[in-house]
């Protein structure tokens, strides 16, 4: 579970260090007061996109670093096992954005991609986000609910992967079957071409070879007299260099028996001497291997001529053409198989069955699912004051497949205006449409493997009794995870374990966000606030003083 967060200069956030307990915790203030953006902060260091616009004003980055207790994950530790990052019962991720918009991320100290962080980031962390009841009434959100919840991601990304891959063969059969001339003029072209290279049989670094050898044999003579000059010049001829220098090597050898500083002059001219040596020698071994060839020049200059003529004709660099016969050699074997239209068909075909095999196994798991999902959430709607309502997850059947699967997911509500079931957008008003999106949410979250939840003000829509009863809900789910709530409900915010206050104020002329934990006068005194604006009276206090005594784990401390 999360454990500690630090923020610097992040929006209206100089320095802020938060130490997070089990439990449900709220997160309350006043409007604008900078509550979303403790969410806000930690969806970064989770690798969500950066924007230069949350570095605070006047400063050059800003930095959120989250720590997670991780010891019973065995999820991450193999997670962070396979992606090479140390581990041990703590994880820390970091990310530093600058007021460029470039941004480094951190895991363990080790630098993360901003992908990284966000497949690490969620085996820990679940947001539901202040607008997710908006996203509800698309078919995409619809779908990738139910099939969360169901445990299907896998299975519905292995349907996506299958239909693609019939679509593709479907295409590349119709094609081939639409273009067949064109493509056996394409294909008796590249056999011409890929037989002719073939058949000079030019190897990728045989050109260089080629070079090094003309060179070597159009100088062959002057390489031959240059050699013998440098022997004769060297050791052969009369007053070498050879001679010259053991005459003076001797003659130094023995003034160092007078003067020991010349020593180390003549240990140079010894290693002169020797090295001297070494050059006669390769140079006499050089010479006895040169030669006149013109036999082999000639054949050399051939071949590069021949390699000349095919580059020049497919307009390419000598070196380039081997890898002109490896690409024609593959076009040349995919036209070979678009061109047995018999084998490709039955490719299609069995493409097809692995994708109905998949998407069928999909269909399988959807309507196990969906009855379970239907009854449990119309069990939440009853406690959300929804007792007229009941939740139904439609499976509509496709006459063709699609990437999704067999069937459209349809979220549907019946009993809220009429008996008969129909598509949420129809049906739900905005405060009911809150209540149904919080009852989804609460219930996915207890399927969830995830540790911490965050619920980021989704009460809004909500008030009275009701608040009252999602507070009793996130409570309850507190007792099997963290969980952490922005709410402006005070009924939620009174059920809480612990509370914190966002508050705003201006220093130095900069506006700025601070975050408090609250204790129990704090938590009465924020309560009364929240029931009765700006002004705080003792009737409000009173208030307040009951709503947390109302709460029993709370009468209890």
């Amino acid at each position: 579970m999360l454990r500690h967060l630090a923020i610097r200069d992040f929006v209206i956030v100089d320095r802020l260090e938060l130490g997070f307990s089990p439990g449900f915790g709220a997160l309350t203030g006043e409007t604008g007061a900078g509550k979303s953006i403790l969410i806000d902060a930690l969806a970064l260091a989770l690798g969500d996109r950066a924007d230069a616009g949350v570095v605070r004003a006047g400063s050059d980055k800003a930095e959120v670093a989250a720590t997670f207790e991780i010891g019973g994950l065995p999820q991450v530790a193999a997670w962070l096992a396979a992606n090479d990052f140390d581990g041990d019962d703590e994880l820390l991720l970091r990310r530093v954005l600058d007021a460029g918009g470039r941004s480094r991320g951190y895991i363990n100290g080790s630098p993360a991609t901003a992908q990284q962080l966000r497949e690490v980031g969620e085996f820990l962390v679940d947001i539901h986000g202040q607008h997710a009841h908006q996203s509800l009434l698309r078919a995409d959100a619809q779908r990738a609910l139910l099939d969360s919840h169901a445990g299907l991601t896998a299975g519905a990304q292995q349907v996506a992967t299958s239909y693609r891959l019939w679509r593709d063969a479907a295409s590349a059969l119709k094609l081939a079957a639409s273009g067949t001339e064109a493509l056996e003029r394409e294909r008796e072209q590249l056999e011409w071409q890929v037989r002719e290279l073939a058949t000079l049989a030019f190897a990728e670094d045989e050109w260089t070879g080629l070079e090094l050898e003309h060179n070597r044999l159009a100088h062959a003579a002057s390489l031959i007299e240059g050699a013998q000059f440098a022997l004769d010049v060297l050791s052969d001829g009369e007053a070498t260099c050879s001679s010259q220098l053991d005459r003076v090597a001797t003659r130094v050898a023995g003034l160092a028996s007078y003067d020991p500083d010349l020593q180390e002059v003549s240990g140079l001219l010894g290693s002169a001497q020797a090295e001297l040596a070494e050059a006669v020698s390769t140079l006499r071994r050089y010479a006895g291997r040169v030669d006149l060839d013109p036999a082999r020049l000639a054949e050399v200059e051939r071949r590069m001529e021949a390699v000349l003529a095919c580059a020049r004709k497919y307009r390419a660099q000598p070196a380039e053409l081997p890898g002109l016969l490896a690409g024609w050699q593959a076009r040349l074997e995919t036209l070979n198989e678009s061109a047995d239209l018999d084998a490709l068909a039955a490719r299609v075909e069995g493409l097809h069955a692995e994708y109905l095999r998949h998407a069928r196994e999909l269909s399988a798991g959807r309507q196990r699912v969906a009855g379970e999902m239907a009854a449990a959430v119309s069990a939440l709607m009853q406690k959300l004051a929804l007792a007229s309502g009941r939740f139904e997850v439609g499976l509509l059947a496709l006459a063709e497949g699609s990437v999704y699967g067999l069937e459209q997911v349809e979220f549907r509500v019946g009993g809220l205006a009429g008996l008969e079931a129909k598509p949420l957008a129809k049906v739900a008003s905005g405060g009911e449409l809150s209540r149904i999106s919080l009852a989804i949410q609460v219930l996915t979250s207890r399927s969830a493997s995830v540790p911490t939840l965050i619920f980021d003000e989704v009460d809004v829509g909500i008030g009275g009794g009701v608040a009252e009863i999602v507070g009793r809900l996130l409570r309850e789910l507190g007792g099997e995870r963290q969980v952490l709530c922005v709410t402006h409900l005070p009924q939620v915010a009174a059920r809480a374990e612990w509370q914190w206050q966002v508050s705003k104020a201006t220093r130095d002329g900069a506006t700025l966000s601070s975050i408090e934990p609250l204790d129990d006068e704090q938590r009465v005194r924020e309560i009364a606030r929240m029931l009765g604006g700006v002004e705080v009276t003792d009737i409000t206090l009173e208030h307040a003083r009951e709503l947390l005594r109302s709460t029993p784990e709370n009468a209890r401390k």
